[in-house]
């Protein structure tokens, strides 16, 4: 016979129940009145028991509902509830939101028409299902994030009492290749790219030579970001949404005033990365113009899924140079200038919670004289 089970911050009655093969299942009622919520629990008993599809039995539950509250069951879909976490996510990151987004739309298009049905009737088959499906597509790490999205969506339904129990509690990560082969440019390297980029790319990587910002960072920089009085540039981080004042090197300086600044302190520094940003919210398209830089500059080889078919998915191949790595590059010369990790640290806004508190009262001085540290690329790039 089914059972009720009410948790303690819920309004709504759990039937625990029993189907044809023996599983021991728990689906909400919807109902706060015991009496109601039992025969509601044996109908879901009844209607498991009995070989139906998931859409017939939940027919039956429908009717049920109705016939004993008068009221039409409450349902919400697996599609329903995405729509209400992302809508509580709207207060993050832009970037971090298209990706939520983004992981969201992906594991939708996985479950197909299935995603219309009872948030209760996705089971921990289904998403290992898609986790497995992911690591044939893509990396181990991009696994991971699109996964770690899945746990948020049904740790939340938890939190609301839609669910007892968590299906991804017991999905495990992915192991797998890191990003350990990553490595800093070397100064001829950076030299050669500059060589064939153009005016705006130039510049861009510049700013990610002797700032160490993200390739996102710097494409929504603008004019207002940068006091060159004070050499300072003051900008409040994509990724971690944490306010930066980092110091402007000597040659860093002199390429902004080598360039024409705007009368309007909302314009952005670099137009066309600013715009491609700004459509699209993610880096996509400008790190592939970087990589198309770096074949050209002969220190990338074209990946063979540089360009899938139309239709098709590539998986994505951890390369050794990216734009990210001017961050490492930009680390590694001042700690070989002899400057403290905790200052390194510090003008890069490291986004560890321990190591941000440790560097918190880092002066300024201390970081203008790490950021001045820093080699003067244009001198042997200039003709």
């Amino acid at each position: 016979m089914a059972s009720l089970w009410k948790h303690p911050e819920s309004k709504f009655f759990f039937a625990c129940f029993t189907d044809r093969t023996g599983r021991r299942l728990k689906r909400s009622t919807r109902e706060t009145n015991r009496a109601n919520a039992q025969k509601i629990a044996d109908g879901y008993e009844l209607a498991a028991r009995q070989k139906q599809t998931v859409r017939q039995i939940r027919t039956v539950i429908g009717e049920l509902h109705k016939t004993i509250t008068g009221q039409d069951v409450a349902t919400l879909t697996f599609r329903e509830h995405c729509d209400n976490w992302l809508a509580e996510k709207k207060g993050t990151a832009p970037a971090t939101l298209v990706f939520y987004r983004g992981s969201v739309k992906k594991f939708l298009t996985f479950l197909g028409e299935r995603a219309d049905s009872d948030i209760s009737e996705i089971d921990a088959k289904t998403i290992l299902a898609y986790r497995n499906e992911l690591i044939t597509l893509v990396s181990p790490k991009t696994v991971n994030h699109d996964m770690k999205t899945v746990k948020a969506l049904f740790k939340a339904a938890r939190r609301d009492h839609l669910l007892v129990d968590d299906p991804t509690e017991f999905i495990e990560t992915v192991k797998g290749r890191t990003e350990a082969n990553r490595r800093p440019f070397t100064m001829e390297e950076v030299k050669r790219v500059l060589a064939i980029a153009n005016d705006e790319w130039r510049s861009m990587i510049l700013f990610g030579l002797y700032t160490g910002l993200r390739i996102s960072d710097v494409a929504m920089l603008r004019w207002c970001n940068v006091d060159l009085e004070k050499k300072e540039i003051t900008i409040i981080v994509q990724k971690t949404g944490k306010s930066l004042i980092l110091p402007i090197a000597a040659p860093l300086a002199s390429h902004l005033e080598s360039i024409p600044s705007s009368d309007d302190p909302r314009a952005p520094l670099h137009p066309k990365a600013n715009g491609t940003w700004e459509r699209e919210g993610r880096t996509g398209r400008l790190g592939n113009q970087f990589s198309e830089l770096l074949i050209d500059a002969g220190l990338r080889k074209p990946s063979p899924n540089a360009s899938p078919k139309k239709g098709q998915k590539a998986r994505r191949e951890t390369q050794e140079l990216s734009f990210h790595c001017l961050r490492h590059t930009a680390i590694s010369l001042m700690k070989e200038a002899g400057i403290p990790e905790s200052v390194v640290m510090a003008i890069v806004g490291h986004s560890s919670k321990e190591v941000s508190a440790r560097y918190t009262h880092v002066g300024s001085e201390a970081m203008q004289k790490a950021a001045d540290a820093l080699p003067d690329i244009m001198l042997s790039h200039k003709t």
